[in-house]
């Protein structure tokens, strides 16, 4: 376990508002990516609705969770996620402070970051059932899908997706699952650790791409 893996997990600890066990704090970011896993006919993301958007992504998904493989989750994430806005939102206050050149490798090393995290964790949630039970009127922030996943063992999930239009289609903004959305999971998660390292975002990339 690396250096930021320890700060990760103290992090989650630390965020905890409610009696849950330390697994399922950790793993919030993996089942946040991992837990709607529904296979439906591809469709173009410029005419499907953004529920079906949703149904579509899972396929990667349930790809990258029945292999266990960190490389399946970054690639989905890397195409899925809207990754420029998380990633600068999870850097707060710090966000102006991360030079130009370092963006691409920072990015990279939050994919990798997150990815890692459910190649490791969502074996140990295997899904029996999920169904997406709606979806909002579009605003300007975007629109959120709803869905209900139930665990082999009988737990019910309720997962909340943020939506936001991208080049003509949709990207994952945020997501919410167990009363933890991801950003802001993320965005404490990191400026913590950028405080804890002499204020340097710089220090933040280097152990996300370590």
């Amino acid at each position: 376990m690396s250096a930021f893996d320890n700060v990760a997990a103290m992090a989650a600890v630390a965020n905890c508002r409610r009696p849950m066990q330390l697994g399922r704090v950790a793993s919030t970011l993996s089942l946040l990516f991992a837990a709607l896993l529904i296979a439906v006919p591809r469709a173009s993301a410029e005419s499907e609705p953004p529920a079906r958007y949703m149904q579509r992504v899972a396929k990667e998904l349930v790809s990258a969770a029945n292999s266990g493989s960190q490389v399946a989750f970054a690639d989905a994430i890397r195409k899925h996620a809207d990754v420029t806005s998380i990633g600068l939102y999870s850097l707060g206050s710090y966000a102006n402070r991360l030079a130009q050149n370092d963006r691409p490798p920072y990015y990279s090393g939050m994919i990798n970051f997150i990815a890692r995290y459910a190649a490791k964790e969502a074996p140990k949630y295997p899904v029996a059932n999920a169904v997406v039970t709606g979806q909002t009127e579009e605003t300007k922030t975007g629109v959120y899908v709803d869905s209900r996943v139930t665990l082999r063992d009988g737990t019910n999930y309720d997962v909340r997706w943020l939506l936001v239009r991208r080049s003509g289609g949709y990207k994952i903004r945020d997501a919410e699952v167990l009363g933890f959305w991801m950003s802001p999971f993320l965005k404490n998660l990191f400026e913590n650790y950028i405080n804890d390292n002499g204020g340097n975002p710089r220090a933040l990339v280097v152990a996300l791409t370590r």
